[in-house]
């Protein structure tokens, strides 16, 4: 007989799947192969399963101020139709990055969350958006404006959070401190070529502010990102699991790749009261975090 402890790490035991794949200029194309993949991951025991950052279209933001409108789709849409089948023919969970063009025909850069009955929660909308050198996103994407999102599912509490977001530690707070478990990171980042990296590793810097997410927060991260040379860009795949405390479970390679991995999320609130972070916060001396003025 199961003693009630056992019983409770079970139920806080999930399987969690991440796609990894080139793009192609055919986005009826990437939407039918990421639908395939998907559905290998379900087979693979993935209860949860995150597509990559504008997974349907190649990185067209590299590019600044052209007219890619044609890629936009709304939510409800083509997209999300396809996933909800899917999410309840599998019964998973599945988290589709979108070019979203809203009914007020705004553009956003937005994931759709479809729960395991093929219904479709609520969208998140990337508030963090960038504007470097072949990252142009402020030329395409409004900024989002539906806050941060936390999604209550059968298998997990989780947020999502689009590449960009990544590098914002206050993002993951809020999201951690609005109970979940998970962040997923939908990602498009890859190297410029030629380019030596003056910097230092890109990647390595990629991975370790993500850990440290886990670690400051004492939650799961899953990070998935593209792979392939688009143009000015060799995206670099490696797409990773790391628990509260910031170790890698799992972690792909540089090509298109399925990883599928399951987290044990009751080590987070073991973590969360050994080190305290929540209980020890000081948001009374905060104020400057919500300041626009650079100091």
């Amino acid at each position: 007989m199961l003693k009630k402890s056992d019983c409770m790490q079970k139920k806080n035991k999930v399987v969690i799947g991440l796609v990894q794949m080139p793009d192609s200029d055919d986005i009826q194309s990437n939407m039918k192969k990421a639908g395939e993949l998907v559905k290998i991951a379900a087979k693979q025991g993935a209860q949860i399963v995150c597509l990559q950052e504008l997974y349907r279209s190649r990185y067209f933001a590299q590019y600044d101020k052209k007219d890619f409108s044609r890629y936009a789709e709304t939510i409800p849409g083509e997209s999300t139709r396809m996933f909800s089948d899917i999410a309840k023919e599998c019964g998973i969970v599945i988290i589709v990055p979108v070019f979203e063009k809203a009914r007020d025909g705004q553009l956003y850069n937005s994931a759709a969350v479809i729960n395991d009955d093929g219904r479709l929660l609520e969208t998140y909308r990337k508030i963090h958006i960038p504007y470097d050198e072949f990252y142009y996103e402020k030329s395409y994407f409004k900024e989002g404006n539906l806050g941060f999102r936390v999604y209550k599912t059968r298998y997990a509490i989780f947020a999502v959070l689009i590449c960009y977001d990544q590098w914002f530690p206050e993002a993951a707070r809020i999201c951690a401190l609005k109970g979940a478990d998970i962040i997923f990171y939908p990602t498009a980042i890859g190297l410029i070529k030629e380019n030596d990296q003056p910097n230092g590793d890109w990647q390595n810097a990629w991975e370790t502010i993500q850990r440290s997410h886990a670690i400051a927060n004492g939650i799961h991260i899953a990070a998935v990102n593209r792979v392939g040379v688009e143009d000015n860009l060799e995206f670099w795949g490696g797409s990773f699991v790391c628990d509260s405390f910031g170790n890698i479970i799992k972690k792909a390679g540089k090509k298109e790749e399925i990883l599928t991995a399951q987290l044990d999320l009751s080590e987070n609130k073991i973590t969360q009261e050994y080190w305290g972070f929540f209980q020890n916060r000081r948001p009374d001396t905060y104020e400057i975090i919500s300041d626009k003025q650079k100091k």
